[in-house]
């Protein structure tokens, strides 16, 4: 094998790499130093857990997982509406951006009560708290790849006869594409976040439910498996999305593929 597919061979295995280091580690430091389970469980204590409570924690998990997932479909669909509108038009941009970030800084944790009066305990928080939280970033990065068009591009397009519109759908938007993407991978973490944290508050199932429930029996082990859970469904869809991103606009990584 070459040197350039050692060194990607070793650049994929190195998240599994770290990730088996801080587990040791982890599990030496609670064994080494007799860390009760209560405050600070081992990582053989959530494993076990983790099979114990296998079908309780995968049920709460694909309630969480589809929730994400709807919340999420909705922020890609206003995200890129929303950031089509405001960076195709500078003075939209002017207008708008700043009330974007205004209504960002907001803690979304803080909409749930709220929600929770207008729809009631259930799903409809839940998706409605994973679209608030994870929309902004898609809006912000398609506003910015359209509003970053260079205006020699624009003007020579212009000449060749192009219309606005068809710079902006046929330039504009493809040309976003690396931005889009780039959004996605930050959006469905935070998506994940979001349908967490309500459920904490407003509902009586998925994960952000069942850490309250362990959380309140003192069950830490199985709130840290709850935990993982979330991490690891949320490490594969940015993995996804990376994948998507790399075989859709690998003209905009072409350098970097090329180290």
């Amino acid at each position: 094998m070459s040197a350039a597919g050692n060194r990607r061979l070793m650049e994929r295995a190195s998240p599994f790499v770290l990730m088996a280091i801080i587990a040791v580690l982890w599990e030496l430091i609670c064994r080494v130093f007799g860390v009760s389970e209560f405050i600070f469980p081992a990582p053989s204590a959530i494993w076990d857990r983790l099979v114990e409570f296998y079908p309780v924690i995968a049920a709460h998990a694909w309630r969480t997982f589809w929730v994400t997932m709807v919340g999420f479909a909705l922020a890609i669909v206003v995200g890129v509406l929303l950031g089509f509108i405001i960076g195709s038009s500078r003075m939209a941009y002017t207008a708008m951006y700043p009330l974007m970030t205004a209504f960002n800084a907001l803690p979304k944790a803080a909409f749930v009560p709220i929600l929770v009066v207008w729809f009631g305990i259930g799903v409809g928080p839940a998706v409605l708290t994973a679209f608030l939280i994870s929309f902004f970033p898609i809006t912000v990065n398609i506003a910015t790849g359209l509003a970053t068009l260079e205006p020699e591009l624009e003007d020579v397009l212009r000449v060749l006869g192009a219309r606005r519109w068809d710079v902006l759908t046929k330039v504009g938007l493809p040309r976003s594409m690396p931005y889009f993407f780039g959004s996605l991978k930050v959006a469905i973490t935070l998506a994940f976040v979001g349908t967490t944290v309500s459920e904490m508050m407003a509902a009586n199932e998925g994960i952000g439910y069942m850490l309250v429930s362990a959380g309140a029996s003192m069950q830490m082990a199985l709130a840290f498996a709850g935990l993982l859970v979330v991490g690891v469904m949320a490490m594969l869809m940015y993995e996804l999305f990376s994948w998507v991103e790399k075989h859709t606009t690998g003209w905009a990584h072409r350098g970097s593929q090329a180290g």
